[in-house]
């Protein structure tokens, strides 16, 4: 299967930046990733944001949870699969295990 994901690394503020709204800046704290096929449930939607889309108020997540289920759904152990850089062994999900979004996965 095919695995896809669209989004961004951040969001946009739900408010015009500049006096005279030219532009909104980034938001770290509330955006979307979607996904579709590759093991992913079809119709399901996970966390929430707050009235304005400003900021996640409901299963909020980091990035190594979707990295963690992009690993899972391609067949791969996210909290074993490593490599070195730098001297060290890395693991792309950070140092510590992490679950993958099993809520989202069919």
């Amino acid at each position: 299967d095919t695995l896809i994901v669209w989004g961004g690394e951040f969001g946009r503020q739900p408010t015009a930046e500049y006096e005279k709204g030219t532009g909104r800046d980034h938001n770290s704290y509330g955006f979307t990733m979607w996904m579709a096929g590759g093991g992913v449930k079809g119709g399901v939607s996970h966390g929430q944001t707050d009235e304005i889309g400003s900021a996640a108020v409901e299963d909020r997540l980091h990035v190594k949870h979707l990295h963690a289920t992009i690993l899972s759904l391609m067949g791969l152990d996210p909290n074993a699969l490593s490599f070195f850089y730098g001297g060290l062994d890395q693991k792309l999900v950070g140092v510590q295990e992490v679950d993958p979004i099993h809520q989202i996965m069919a």
